[in-house]
């Protein structure tokens, strides 16, 4: 066979080749892709990534403000448990100076148009330190509800694992697959807690700081007084499953009952915020040259403060701790 046909065999050979890999390349990576976006939690999705189990097990932990054995990240134990069971993930503090300067950016454009430095003072304390705060308690909240709906499924999964021979840990692996996130992400810390190393109670243990649901406390209380007295474990989880169903569903009937009176305290506290806006739309010059009086902010800071403590006593009359 000549020297160039050869050649020119050889070429089309790598050319095939070439296609062929970059068929394999792009099926891999839109399998890739598919695998991660099918995943039913976000541990799932980054472990569908070909990373580690121990640095998914750390990038977890660091995104919610707790270092790699899952302890406290700064010294507010109190701050840092209200970012770690909000859910909110990224840096803690990334988080702080955006609502800081935030608030300084509000509270500079209010001394350009001439307001007060008082004024200035507040807005800037209001967004920098308060709004934060209620943002972080808001989605704890918020957390908390959808993972106490979550908690008795999980249970009773468990509970049908055990029952069919599996040890504790598979259970919890399995509920870490099957369940969305909150609970599907934060049992699979759990369950990768217990392959590095640590006990039930002390994963389970670790699992009610990060939440921060009281059915937690009751589980790891369970697995602590299970674990050094015996028991039949199956039946301990199943019992909670139960209690646990049956208080979701007397919250869900306290809250029906106290619908009206939670949409009165709104009525009440927005109704006049609503009157003051349509006074300023439709007779700018109702309230006439009060707003130059020097007395006019003391004046509606003590009114100001005066409705919140209102507003807080009708939450506090709506909303029952059991």
């Amino acid at each position: 066979m000549p020297t160039g046909q050869a050649l020119l065999y050889f070429i089309y050979m790598l050319a095939a080749a070439s296609v062929i890999l970059a068929g394999e390349a792009l099926y891999l990576s839109f399998a890739g892709r598919r695998s991660r976006s099918m995943a039913v939690n976000r541990r799932l999705k980054r472990l569908a990534g070909d990373v580690p189990a121990e640095q998914t097990l750390q990038g977890l932990l660091r995104e919610r403000g707790l270092t790699d054995s899952g302890d406290f990240l700064f010294g507010m134990v109190w701050l840092n448990r209200l970012y770690t069971q909000s859910g909110i993930t990224g840096n803690p503090l990334t988080f702080a100076a955006t609502f800081l300067l935030v608030g300084l950016a509000m509270a500079l454009l209010l001394v350009l148009f001439n307001f007060s430095a008082l004024a200035s003072l507040l807005i800037f304390l209001v967004v920098g330190l308060v709004l934060p705060l209620l943002v972080l308690r808001r989605a704890r909240n918020k957390r908390i509800q959808k993972f106490a709906k979550q908690l008795p499924d999980a249970l009773d999964m468990i509970v049908r694992s055990l029952r069919a021979g599996h040890p504790a840990s598979v259970a919890i692996g399995l509920v870490a697959r099957e369940m969305p996130d909150p609970l599907g992400t934060e049992f699979g810390i759990v369950s990768d807690e217990i392959t590095f190393g640590l006990s039930i109670e002390q994963a389970v243990r670790k699992l009610s700081q990060r939440v921060g649901f009281e059915g937690l406390q009751l589980l790891s209380v369970s697995l602590s007084i299970q674990a050094k007295t015996g028991g039949n474990l199956t039946e301990i989880l199943s019992n909670l499953s139960s209690v646990l169903r049956e208080r979701q569903k007397l919250r869900m009937k306290i809250r029906a009952l106290s619908a009206e009176g939670r949409v009165s305290a709104w009525i009440i506290s927005l109704f006049p915020l609503v009157m003051f806006l349509i006074l300023q739309l439709l007779a700018p010059s109702y309230y006439g040259g009060v707003w130059h009086d020097q007395l006019i902010f003391p004046v509606f800071t003590v009114f100001g403060v005066w409705a919140l403590l209102g507003d807080f006593i009708m939450y506090r009359m709506v909303n029952f701790d059991f």
